[in-house]
C-alpha cells in the first residue's frame, strides 16, 4: 500500500470549510484593559462580539500599537470604539456592544473603558475555528512581521 501521508495537509487560514461551519464557543468575561491588553484566542476565530460593561468607550484592534495610536504602517489610530455601558439609547441594550464581526484574527487588543468593580469590565464572546492561532503568522519564524496581521495597513 501506497504511503499516503503526504498528502495529510494542516488547515491553513484560507482554508474555507473552516469557516463554514457553526464556530466553537470561546468567551472570556470582565477582562480589565485599562491599559492595552491581549485576548488571545487558541484558534483562529469566525466571528467576535466585544461588550463594554464599563463607564468608559473601549478601543478595539488588532495590535497594540493599532489601540495606542502609535501604528507604525497606515494611520495612526487602527482601531474603533465601542461605547461606554449605560450611553446607548434606550431599548438598545443594557451595555455598550459591538456588532457580530466576521473576522479571522489569533488576537484582539483592548485599551481603555474603566471597571467600576470586579464584575464589570469588557466581555468577548467569539466562535472560533479548528485552525491553529499560530496560522495568522504570515511570515518565517526569523521574520519581523508579528502574528495576527501586526505591521500591516490599518492594523498598526
Amino acid at each position: 500500500m501506497a504511503n499516503l501521508s503526504h498528502w495529510n495537509a494542516e488547515v491553513g487560514i484560507n482554508h474555507t470549510p473552516a469557516y463554514q461551519v457553526s464556530g466553537r464557543p470561546f468567551a472570556a468575561g470582565s477582562i480589565d484593559c485599562t491599559n492595552a491588553t491581549a485576548v488571545n484566542f487558541p484558534y483562529v476565530t469566525r466571528w467576535v462580539k466585544v461588550i463594554n460593561k464599563t463607564d468608559r468607550p473601549v478601543r478595539v484592534g488588532f495590535s497594540e500599537l493599532g489601540v495606542s495610536g502609535a501604528a507604525e504602517v497606515g494611520p495612526a489610530n487602527a482601531y474603533f470604539t465601542v461605547p461606554a455601558s449605560g450611553s446607548v439609547p434606550a431599548g438598545a441594550g443594557l451595555y455598550g456592544e459591538s456588532d457580530v464581526l466576521e473576522l479571522k484574527v489569533s488576537q484582539l487588543w483592548l485599551w481603555g473603558g474603566s471597571p467600576v468593580d470586579m464584575s464589570a469590565g469588557i466581555d468577548i464572546v467569539a466562535g472560533l475555528t479548528t485552525i491553529p492561532s499560530n496560522r495568522t503568522n504570515m511570515a518565517p519564524a526569523e521574520s519581523s512581521v508579528k502574528p495576527n496581521w501586526s505591521g500591516s495597513n490599518g492594523v498598526g
